[in-house]
C-alpha cells in the first residue's frame, strides 16, 4: 500500500469468478451510454443540413447561402441552433435529482428502466416535429433519460462488478458512448444525402434503436445486491450476490455491504450528508472532474464536429467524413482505457490524457492563428488533414482518460450512504458545465477564434495538475473500503478522514 501523491492501489479482494451473468448485465445496462452517445453525436450532424436549417433555422440557412456575409468563426452563430443542442444538458441537470430518489427507493433496475421510456418518448417527439416547440420537447425528454441514465448506469456497473475488473466493466459505459457517438456520425453521413429534405429525420428516429435496447436490457437484468440489501431485501439480495459472484461462500462481502446499508439507513438527508467533512474529499474530486471534463473542449468538438469542419474550410461531406474519423478514434481510445484502467491505474491515463490534449489545442490554436482568419482562409490541403490528425489525437487522448475516468472514479469513492445523492452530483455537475459549453460554443468560436483553443488548452493544464497533486489512486480496492484504503492514507484528504473520527459529533452525526 502506498501512499504519497497517488494514494493507495490496493485492498481486500473479495473471492468470486467473472460470470456471464456480470457481462450481460454490464453489456445491457452499458447501452444507457449507446443512447447518450447517439444523442451527442447526431446534433451536430443535423445542425449542419441544410434541409433541417431551412426548416428550424432559417435565418442560419440564409447565411450558408450568402457567399462572405459571415466571418470563417462565425457562420454558426445562433442562439436558438445552440438551444436544440444544450436542452438536453438542462433537462438532464434537473432529472438526476429525481433519478437519485428512484434510484434509492425504487433501484438501479427500475431507474435504468423509466430512463428508456423517457428516451423513447423524446425520439418519437424529435422524429416527428412540425416546428421548433416539437423538436425541444423532443430534446427535453432525451435529456430526463440522460439524467436517469447518468444516474443509475454507472452505478450498477459499480455495484455488480467484481474488485479485479471493476474499472473495465465500467468504462463499457464510457465505450458505448463512443460507439454511440460513431454510429451518429455515420448514420448522418448516409441521411445527409437521402434527397427530399427529411434525411434529418431519419437521424433522430434511429435513435428509438438504442433506446429500445436500453429498456430492453432494463427489463432482463437484476437489480445490484448493493440496491436490493439497502432497500431491505436481505435474501433477495444474497442470493443475488451468489449468482453473479458465481460461487456460494459470499458471506464476507455480503457482511460488509450489509454493514454498509445500515449506516446508509441512519443517514436522514443524503445530499446533506454529502456536506459532512468525511465526505468533502469525494465531493470535491467529483465536483472538479466533472468541471474539468467539459472544459477540456471535448463536447465543442462533439457537438458540433461537422460545424467545426466546415468553418476550418472543408466541404459539406468532406466535415461529415472528417467527424466520422473522429468517432472512430474516440471508440479505440474507449478500448484502450478498457484494458488499461486496471493495469496501470486511474491517475497515469489522467495525467497522460492531459498532456496529449494540451499539446493538442496548442498546436490547432497555431495553425488556425496563422491561416484562418474572418475573411479569409489559407489552410491548404496538407494542413486540413494536419488539423485533423491533431483533433484526432485530442480526442484519443480524451477517449482513454477523461472522457471515460471521471465518471468511473465519480462512482466508486463515495461511500454506499452518500453513493446515490453523490452520483446526482456528478450527473448535475457534468450536465450544467456541458450545457454551458454547448449554449457558448459557437458564440465563443465567433469572439475568440483561434484563441478558443488556447482557453481549453488552459483548463486542460490546470486539471492535469489538479490530477498529480490530489486524485488518489483507486485501483483495484474494493467499493465498500475507498475510505480505509484510500482516504486515509492520501497526503492531503486523511486530515478530513482523521478529524472527524476525533470528533464524536461529526461522527455521529454521519
Amino acid at each position: 500500500m502506498t501512499g504519497g501523491f497517488g494514494g493507495p492501489t490496493g485492498g481486500e479482494d473479495f473471492e468470486g469468478k467473472v460470470t456471464p451473468i456480470v457481462v450481460i448485465s454490464c453489456i445491457l445496462a452499458a447501452s444507457g451510454g449507446l443512447m447518450f452517445g447517439y444523442d451527442i453525436g447526431i446534433s451536430g450532424g443535423v445542425t449542419s443540413m441544410p434541409d433541417f436549417l431551412k426548416e428550424f433555422f432559417p435565418v442560419v440557412y440564409r447565411k450558408q447561402q450568402i457567399p462572405g456575409l459571415e466571418s470563417n468563426y462565425c457562420k454558426y452563430d445562433n442562439q436558438g441552433l445552440q438551444l436544440f443542442t444544450s436542452s438536453l444538458y438542462l433537462a438532464a441537470l434537473t432529472a438526476t435529482f429525481f433519478a437519485s430518489y428512484t434510484t434509492r427507493v425504487l433501484g438501479r433496475r427500475m431507474t435504468m428502466l423509466m430512463a428508456g421510456f423517457f428516451f423513447i418518448a423524446g425520439t418519437i417527439f424529435n422524429a416527428a416535429a412540425k416546428n421548433l416547440i416539437m423538436l425541444i420537447i423532443g430534446r427535453l425528454l432525451l435529456g430526463c433519460g440522460v439524467g436517469f441514465a447518468n444516474q443509475a448506469v454507472p452505478l450498477f456497473l459499480s455495484e455488480i462488478a467484481p474488485t479485479r475488473i471493476r474499472g473495465a466493466l465500467n468504462l463499457l459505459f464510457q465505450l458505448m458512448v463512443t460507439i454511440g457517438i460513431l454510429v451518429a456520425q455515420l448514420i448522418n453521413y448516409g441521411t445527409a444525402k437521402i434527397k427530399g429534405g427529411y434525411g434529418w429525420r431519419v437521424s433522430l428516429g434511429l435513435a428509438g434503436i438504442p433506446s429500445l435496447l436500453l429498456t430492453l436490457g432494463a427489463i432482463i437484468v437484476t437489480d445490484t445486491p448493493n440496491s436490493l440489501i439497502q432497500r431491505g431485501k436481505l435474501e433477495q439480495g444474497k442470493k443475488v450476490l451468489k449468482r453473479i459472484r458465481g460461487i456460494e461462500n459470499v458471506d464476507p462481502e455480503f457482511l460488509e455491504i450489509l454493514e454498509a446499508s445500515r449506516a446508509a439507513k441512519e443517514v436522514k438527508h443524503p445530499f446533506r450528508n454529502l456536506l459532512n467533512r468525511k465526505n468533502r474529499p469525494q465531493l470535491v474530486i467529483t465536483i472538479f472532474l466533472q468541471f474539468f471534463q467539459q472544459f477540456t473542449g471535448i463536447n465543442s468538438i462533439n457537438f458540433y464536429a461537422p460545424v467545426l469542419f466546415q468553418t476550418l474550410g472543408f466541404k459539406n461531406d468532406a466535415s461529415l467524413y472528417s467527424s466520422v474519423i473522429t468517432g472512430v478514434i474516440m471508440v479505440l481510445g474507449a478500448i484502450i482505457s478498457i484494458f488499461f484502467v486496471d493495469r496501470a491505474g486511474r491517475r497515469v491515463l489522467l495525467i497522460e490524457g492531459g498532456i496529449q490534449m494540451f499539446l493538442s489545442h496548442v498546436v490547432i490554436a497555431i495553425i488556425l492563428g496563422m491561416k484562418l482568419k474572418d475573411q479569409s482562409n489559407d489552410l491548404d490541403h496538407g494542413l486540413g488533414i494536419l488539423v485533423v490528425v491533431v483533433i484526432c489525437s485530442f480526442v484519443g487522448s480524451f477517449g482513454w482518460s477523461w472522457g471515460p475516468l471521471c465518471w468511473l472514479v465519480a462512482s466508486e469513492i463515495f461511500p454506499l450512504e452518500a453513493r446515490s445523492a453523490g452520483q446526482s452530483v456528478t450527473v448535475c455537475v457534468n450536465m450544467l458545465f456541458t450545457f454551458v459549453i454547448a449554449q457558448a460554443f459557437l458564440s465563443m468560436l465567433c469572439h475568440m477564434k483561434f484563441a478558443i483553443f488556447l482557453f481549453f488548452a488552459a483548463w486542460v493544464f490546470l486539471m492535469t495538475v489538479f490530477v498529480f497533486f490530489l486524485l488518489p489512486e483507486t485501483k483495484g480496492v474494493p467499493i465498500e473500503e475507498m475510505v480505509e484504503v484510500v482516504w486515509r492514507e492520501h497526503w492531503f484528504w486523511k486530515r478530513y478522514v482523521d478529524d472527524c473520527e476525533d470528533n464524536p459529533k461529526e461522527k455521529g452525526h454521519a
